[in-house]
């Protein structure tokens, strides 16, 4: 989810609510601490150089019970982390206390904002070694290949 559609979500909704994508419901009194811009400068497995940018937003489970966070709350301080680090419209990444510091994609249900498992992956998988995907060889667009083909 980019930053511009939390801000449409947050112009009609009542209540901001998070939720895990296992159904976990965060608890209602969280607080959102930080909205900030992470940039990642790095270099793949298979040598090419790339930057990567996303919003990233930190929730916190504190021992606040009482508190809730409104939509016009938070597109306030969406509205000023903005303004005041010129951020662009980008994709959001959430930060929350698991284990370990969780870090997931954004998605919404129609009701909560849902955190989305990240997953890594290869970006050189042509570059870097990883096996091969085995094809039969009447897949090929080679017919010379096949072993009744003229090439050999």
């Amino acid at each position: 989810m980019k930053l511009s559609e939390i801000k449409q979500i947050l112009e009609t909704a009542e209540t901001v609510r998070f939720k895990l994508d296992n159904g976990t419901l965060v608890p209602e009194h969280f607080h959102v601490t930080e909205i900030g811009v992470i940039s990642k400068h790095f270099i793949d497995c298979g040598g090419t150089v790339r930057q990567e940018k996303v919003a990233n937003f930190q929730l916190w489970d504190a021992n606040d019970f009482e508190h809730r966070l409104k939509p016009a709350k938070l597109q306030k301080i969406i509205a000023l982390s903005e303004k005041v680090l010129e951020i662009e419209d980008l994709e959001i990444e959430v930060e929350y206390q698991s284990g370990t510091i969780g870090k997931y994609d954004l998605g919404f249900d129609g009701h909560h904002f849902v955190l989305l498992a990240k997953q890594t992956a290869c970006l050189a998988k042509e570059n870097c070694g990883t096996p091969k995907q085995k094809r039969q060889l009447s897949e090929l667009e080679t017919p010379c290949c096949l072993p009744d083909g003229n090439c050999c």
